[in-house]
């Protein structure tokens, strides 16, 4: 795989944006020309001498993944097949299970299952470590060829060695199918309390929230008593999504702001003046520790800036933005870039955003036995930072309170009792409207 001396690379923000060409030598404060020789040697040595055949292109795509993936748990380099592969999830249409995975200890672990998709109806939970794909073990495998492996032809299945907290490994088997994401579902509440539930942030994100608010509301005969804004077990998506839809309840001023190693390239993404869809009406956020990336951009924004009450337990708290460059055919680098820091100017980074409200899902919704992934605890993680004062140099930010700290490890709420009437911590978030009645959401 030779690659070229210049290559335009086209940047996203993952949590996403796209943002304008850039070119990129390679050449300039590059690598001295002893590491290119040693590199190259030691290929030479492995092409030569390793017990089977290994081609140039693989040890220098390996050699690629390993150098990124060792930066921190969210860099990467993808293939040209894995880039399209990522593209196309952030569409929101793929083919395969339906789940967000990091790893942990070598091994795949579970974010969440994406709602309504294979993975969610075969009751994989948030926490499961999948220790073995059709009888394989996973341990030690590239997480990217682990998703390859999930990915496939609809209607074909694959079987997942599960592993949940102190329970037996146990075998569940799922049949894979084309992801279409239904990312935003909602429900109109007696007593007009509107339920609007995110399960990813995508690109179609924001028009589809528009318009569950927009049908809501003509529910609700012209105006909404209050909203339940629903983010637990989402695990995130692209920053234009999560400031679309922070920007529908702000009339202007600051959603977040991305602070990278160099400060003249520091932004701050604002809601659009005049653009708040429900004037005077309450809100409520419902996050967990499965809640992470955009969601939490998304809470962040509307804690600072007094525009609704957060409830649950402490999120994910991944607080860092990857850019993805594109290689000219080469496939593509993942490459966290900078972290974003709330209107406040906290990081979000390895501390999640502390609810206002600690609402614990009661044990027996719970998903059993989850040992609760955290970003602070994934290897090569990065450290919070601090906040950003006005001058966006660090400041000291305040720790969790005692009672937050309690429930930062408490494990999420089980998929199928999501905004349904047996969901607790909805019904909870409902009674602070006063009366209404239940509902699911479709």
């Amino acid at each position: 795989m030779k690659m070229p001396r210049l290559l335009t690379a086209a940047l996203i923000l993952a949590a996403g944006m796209a943002i304008p060409v850039a070119a990129i030598g390679l050449s300039r404060g590059g690598p001295s020309n002893t590491d290119l020789a040693l590199i190259a040697g030691v290929m030479q040595i492995v092409e030569r001498g390793y017990v089977r055949p290994v081609g140039p292109d693989d040890l220098t795509k390996d050699a690629l993944k390993g150098m990124l993936s060792r930066l921190d748990p969210h860099s990467d380099y993808m293939d040209e097949q894995e880039f399209k592969q990522s593209r196309a999830d952030l569409a929101g249409e793929f083919g395969g299970l339906g789940i967000e995975i990091t790893q942990v200890g070598g091994v795949p672990k579970v974010i969440s299952p994406i709602d309504g998709t294979p993975a969610a109806h075969a009751g994989i939970q948030p926490g499961d470590l999948i220790v073995a794909i059709d009888g394989q073990a996973t341990h030690g495998v590239d997480l990217s060829k682990i998703v390859r492996v999930l990915r496939g032809k609809p209607g074909t299945s694959v079987k997942l060695t599960l592993s949940r907290g102190t329970k037996e490994p146990f075998d569940v088997t799922v049949t894979r199918d084309t992801i279409h994401v239904q990312n935003v579902k909602f429900k109109l509440q007696d007593g007009g309390v509107g339920y609007v539930r995110i399960g990813e942030f995508t690109d179609t994100t924001p028009t589809d929230f528009k318009k569950a608010i927009d049908t809501l509301t003509q529910q609700a005969g012209g105006k909404l008593k209050g909203l339940v804004l629903d983010l637990r077990n989402d695990p995130g998506g692209l920053l234009s999504a999560a400031v679309g839809v922070a920007g529908d309840f702000l009339d202007g001023g600051a959603v977040v702001t991305v602070h990278g190693r160099d400060a003249t390239s520091d932004k701050t993404f604002q809601a659009p003046k005049g653009g708040e869809l429900l004037k005077d009406t309450r809100v409520v956020v419902l996050i967990n520790g499965a809640s992470a990336s955009a969601s939490e951009i998304v809470a962040g924004a509307l804690q600072d800036r007094h525009r609704a009450t957060i409830m649950g337990t402490q999120s994910f708290g991944k607080g860092s933005v990857q850019s993805v460059i594109g290689l000219n055919g080469y496939g593509a680098l993942r490459l966290t870039t900078a972290l974003y820091y709330t209107p406040a100017g906290r990081s979000i980074q390895g501390r999640g955003i502390v609810p206002d409200v600690v609402l614990e899902a009661p044990k027996d919704q719970q998903v059993e036995g989850a040992v609760m992934l955290r970003e602070s605890t994934l290897q090569g993680a990065f450290a919070n930072p601090g906040g950003l004062g006005k001058s966006n140099a660090p400041v000291e930010a305040p720790n969790p309170s005692d009672e937050n700290n309690k429930a930062a490890n408490s494990p999420p709420i089980k998929a199928e009792f999501i905004g349904t009437p047996k969901d607790a911590q909805l019904q909870a978030a409902l009674a602070t409207f006063g009366e209404h009645t239940t509902g699911a959401p479709h």
